[in-house]
């Protein structure tokens, strides 16, 4: 098996530091990792292709897919979750105290098209009957510098939607009254994303659920979903040319990931050892809430082409096998 020389973009987070410091390698192949922030990443990697390999935000992934580019060949690797909706920020003063409150209100969002934003209005929908077209929404991210510019944006049909201002962005606009909410907040410096404001530090502010662990909790134990985010994705002409590239990729992911739970669980092994933490701690935590693989994850993985399709994003609801490697619909 020759050795090839693969450009990778990856975020910084427990699960993908192994690959980043070297510690996990995969077989036949020589990684030159770059640490990009999500935002900045999917913007060159839908715009420019720099990377042979990289993260991919999973809605961006089938919004491309819809425009026709079929760059990519996606790995069932899922390196980002999170309970998007327990995020969104309303004004103290909006008078949004129920997620029904939200109707008729002004509200941000970094990107529309954004996987976040897609799992935060499908949960509002769903679980609480408010529609994206009952909102006006408001984007940060001018066309040049959004995902949705490269996949052919534009707000579907219903739905009411305003770009901000180029000289202001939603920290701004929460803080002034400008906007009543926002579907989550990106403070992080990075190329893409405006906003810099610490929205911690006064109480005019708040999460839309107060108690944010116990909406988690209501909806995980409701549906079983931890919300995907990101996949692994691989540009087709490498795949192409190396058919091995993408398990052999697979399996160092899958590595790192290990790596990165033992690391989390060994810190308490001596509370438990001592009984000084609830035994219940020790099944959580060797529970895997990252699990990689398409067969474990069908479900989740569709409920994502549901919601792009529902949402007027995909044109239709794509089967996974149109999405992800072939061999890796078995994994």
């Amino acid at each position: 098996m020759p050795n090839i020389e693969l450009g990778v973009a990856l975020s910084d987070n427990a699960r993908t530091k192994p690959v980043h410091d070297g510690v996990v390698r995969a077989e036949g192949i020589d990684l030159r990792v770059t640490k990009v922030h999500p935002s900045e990443m999917f913007w060159r990697q839908l715009h420019y292709k720099e990377f042979e390999v990289s993260e991919m935000s999973m809605s961006s992934l089938l919004a491309a897919r819809s425009a026709g580019d079929d760059t990519w060949v996606a790995l069932p690797i899922f390196t980002s979750r999170q309970f998007f909706h327990t995020g969104i920020l309303v004004r103290e003063d909006a008078g949004i105290k129920t997620p029904a409150d939200l109707k008729g209100k002004r509200v941000a969002v970094p990107e529309y098209q954004q996987t976040a934003a897609l799992w935060a209005r499908g949960i509002l929908r769903h679980e609480f009957e408010v529609m994206p077209e009952d909102l006006h929404w408001f984007m940060e991210r001018p066309p040049e510098q959004s995902h949705g510019g490269a996949t052919g944006f534009t707000p579907p049909p219903g739905v009411r939607l305003d770009y901000m201002d180029r000289n202001s962005n939603i920290g701004e606009q929460l803080m002034n009254g400008g906007v009543d909410a926002t579907l989550l907040y990106i403070a992080d410096r990075n190329l893409i994303d405006r906003s810099r404001a610490d929205l911690t530090l006064g109480e005019e502010i708040h999460t839309l659920f107060p108690d944010r662990r116990a909406e988690a909790v209501r909806y995980f134990q409701k549906t079983g979903f931890y919300p995907i985010n990101h996949c692994v994705v691989v540009r087709k002409d490498i795949v192409k040319a190396y058919p091995w590239v993408p398990l052999n990729l697979y399996s160092m992911f899958l590595e790192a990931k290990q790596i990165a739970h033992t690391q989390q669980t060994a810190g308490l092994s001596v509370f438990l050892d001592a009984g000084l933490v609830d035994p219940s701690v020790e099944t959580a935590l060797n529970t895997d809430l990252f699990t990689y693989g398409v067969v474990a994850q069908r479900s989740i993985l569709e409920t994502i082409a549901q919601y792009s399709f529902e949402q007027g994003l995909s044109p239709r609801q794509f089967e996974l096998d149109e999405i992800f490697y072939p061999p890796t619909l078995e994994l």
